[in-house]
């Protein structure tokens, strides 16, 4: 038997559609409705499975949602929150799916003194995105075995806490609870950095030496494919952390070219064994 009456996601590309697809495979919800800006990629979420409907404005979208997703880039997530709430029905919960979560949540958590006490949001992050964009990729196993943030604050109701976590778990993630400021400090290092070095691997090389990549480079710069509106907009909004990261990524970087320029064999081989050491012990963990 379905745990929800009804969820709605905002937004059913690759994350949102995803949910969708997880959510009907697993019977989370009696009904999964879709809604977004663009009505090609809805139509394309209602054939490939991922919802059950579509609705054609925001408020018959949220009508009967007992759970809403807002699946939307990161700077367009509070806007979009702030439209649907009022429109919910008392016992709604709201949560996101972005990539950056202090701003949004302050900026929400002040907005939510406009709305009915019992429509409320909690925000939410799963790391289980990739560098393609659109429901085609969309899958029901997304989630699984993949971490999920959530950010909940001293706002948060203890129940709407375990019904969201409880949610992402019935998608197979792995639940991990952090404050949103501490949430992007950490992403700025594990997640932006990674996509900004990249993006500067990509396009420090020149194209004649294109044909000859291989495993490594594209390894290294496969999430540079990713869409540079999208990460243009993660970028600025968590950019404090970013150029902190930054910071010490150049840091370690010197400590590099000092080591080559002084033909410092044990201190390049320390610095390499350090880095392996790192990524060793991430490998144990998965």
């Amino acid at each position: 038997m379905a745990s929800l009456r009804s969820v709605t996601i905002v937004g059913v590309g690759l994350i949102g559609g995803s949910i969708g697809l997880g959510v009907r495979a697993r019977g989370l919800a009696a009904k999964v409705v879709g809604y977004g800006s663009r009505p090609a990629t809805l139509e394309a979420a209602l054939k490939l499975g991922a919802v059950d409907e579509v609705a054609a404005d925001p408020a018959a979208a949220v009508a009967e949602a007992e759970l809403v997703v807002v699946c939307a880039p990161v700077d367009h997530i509070a806007k979009r929150v702030q439209q649907l709430a009022p429109l919910c029905q008392p016992g709604t919960l709201l949560t996101d799916a972005g990539s950056t979560k202090a701003q949004i949540v302050r900026e929400l958590e002040a907005a939510a003194a406009g709305w009915n006490p019992d429509v409320r949001f909690v925000g939410s992050h799963p790391l289980a995105g990739n560098e393609k964009r659109g429901p085609q990729h969309a899958s029901a196993d997304l989630f699984a075995g993949r971490v999920v943030v959530v950010t909940p604050t001293t706002q948060t109701r203890p129940d709407d806490r375990r019904k969201l976590e409880t949610f992402w778990s019935e998608l197979g993630a792995r639940v991990v609870e952090m404050p949103p400021e501490e949430h992007d400090a950490a992403l700025a290092v594990t997640s932006h950095l990674p996509h900004l070095v990249a993006a500067a691997l990509a396009g420090s090389t020149p194209e004649e030496f294109v044909q000859l990549t291989a495993g490594g480079w594209q390894d290294s710069t496969r999430i540079a494919a990713g869409d540079p509106s999208l990460w243009r907009q993660i970028l600025l909004a968590n950019r404090d952390n970013l150029l902190a990261a930054l910071a010490r990524f150049a840091d370690l970087a010197a400590e590099y070219r000092q080591a080559l320029e002084g033909s410092d064999a044990a201190q390049l081989e320390h610095l390499l064994a350090e880095a392996k050491r790192i990524r060793d012990a991430c490998d144990a963990r998965l």
